[in-house]
């Protein structure tokens, strides 16, 4: 063993992976009550020990303020008593869901006589690097544990203590449980080395999910040897179709932006047909600028409301988590779609519209995870989707995409049964 080897062993990353690897046999026999189980504990020792976690997170927002932390990223830090609670009904959420793991796919016999099977199986461990939301510690766990993966978490510096003491509490309650509790692994040190080492553990890890911004998940995407399930960032758009009713669109609009702009499913560009704009545009910015959303808009728009910004070439490709919003008036529905493809994440996009035939077409033609008529784009969501928690939004086309729940974190497995069959 040489030297570099000796002293990547000695690491808390690979120590971390190495006892989630070991649990991972012993996770996947586990029955879907066992793991049911597991879940409940979790659950009613999160809410038990709120007092205790929201300490922790009072540190790390402490720590926020004092670094100059934007007031988005603090919100999606914050915790409270009614988030913790929201957390935990998502585990409880997931005790209801089916376990897919082992559940039949296909199954056929061939003309030899071999009778093959093709069942769902654990994926085995899997890394997840994200940041800020402490929520995510206790999704992706949860998650993981119900689909018979072990999971080593790699949370942000910016909610270290939040995450530490949620795993302690989980750790805590799956002692009391057939879960082994080393099965969830946490990543403290909150250096860059710790993710890029991560990225190279092939023999440990079998998956890498990177939830945050672009930055972080372009850094696992590119440098990773170890498969990765991209999630992306959210550039999400909302176009204003000329029949839209008013009150529909300016309801749609701004929950789309300002219900929780930190999120990546929240609103980031406006388009509103031109013939709506005249009408309406004025009295849709006044609208945005009492709730102190920031508008940056295209030459059309400042034409419309002159008291607001110019939008840059940078902004329409921009994800804010903020209370900003562009704003650019189209011709009509080729242009909106036009500019998404120019512009668009691929995450989440939405056409309000009364036109049945342009719904249709946006559907059908608009490239995206999840494509939204008469709806906001907040509703991205697996909590939302019917599936619990989520382990994030998948952007790519391969494996899994759009909100992954219980069945985007499973492989499949060929079980052949023969009778004393050999190949010719």
């Amino acid at each position: 063993m040489t030297s570099s080897t000796q002293t990547a062993a000695a690491s808390e990353v690979v120590q971390k992976a190495t006892l989630a690897k070991q649990a991972a046999p012993r996770l996947s026999l586990l029955t879907t009550e066992q793991k049911n189980d597991a879940l409940l504990k979790m659950a009613d020792a999160l809410v038990a020990e709120s007092a205790s976690i929201i300490a922790a997170n009072e540190e790390d927002l402490r720590r926020g303020r004092e670094n100059g932390t934007s007031s988005s990223l603090l919100d999606r830090i914050a915790l409270n008593e009614q988030r913790i609670e929201s957390i935990a009904e998502g585990l409880r959420q997931v005790v209801e869901l089916p376990d897919p793991i082992g559940d039949t796919l296909e199954q056929y016999t061939r003309p030899n006589g071999l009778h093959i099977r093709k069942i769902r199986v654990p994926l085995g461990v899997i890394g997840i690097i994200y940041e800020a939301r402490p929520n995510v510690t206790v999704d992706a766990a949860g998650l993981c544990l119900k689909t018979g993966n072990a999971v080593v978490l790699r949370g942000g510096s910016a909610a270290l203590y939040s995450n530490k003491r949620i795993v302690e509490v989980i750790h805590e309650a799956l002692a009391q449980t057939d879960m082994p509790a080393d099965a969830v692994q946490l990543i403290l040190d909150p250096n860059r080395s710790s993710v890029d080492e991560m990225l190279k553990l092939t023999g440990l890890l079998d998956v890498l999910i990177p939830r945050g911004g672009h930055s972080l998940i372009q850094n696992v995407v590119q440098n990773a040897k170890v498969p990765v399930i991209e999630t992306g960032a959210g550039i999400c758009h909302t176009y204003v179709d000329e029949s839209a009713q008013y009150t529909m669109a300016l309801d749609i609009a701004t929950n789309a932006k300002v219900q929780r702009p930190s999120v990546c499913n929240s609103m980031e560009t406006l388009l509103v047909h031109e013939a709506f704009a005249q009408e309406h545009l004025a009295s849709i910015a006044a609208h945005f600028e009492e709730l102190k959303v920031e508008l940056r808009g295209c030459s059309r728009t400042l034409e419309l409301v002159p008291s607001i910004k110019a939008a840059s070439d940078q902004d329409w490709d921009t994800e804010y988590n903020d209370y900003i919003l562009n704003v650019r008036v189209v011709q009509g529905l080729d242009e909106a779609i036009d500019h998404i493809r120019l512009h668009s994440t691929m995450h989440s996009e939405c056409i309000v519209t009364e036109n049945a035939g342009h719904a249709a077409r946006f559907l059908q033609e608009v490239d995206a995870a999840a494509v939204y008529h008469n709806a906001s784009t907040r509703f991205t969501d697996g909590f939302e989707f019917g599936f619990g928690a989520e382990i994030g939004i998948s952007t790519q086309k391969l494996h899994a995409r759009g909100p992954m729940g219980l069945p985007a974190l499973t492989s499949t497995k060929f079980l052949v049964n023969g009778s004393g069959q050999i190949r010719g």
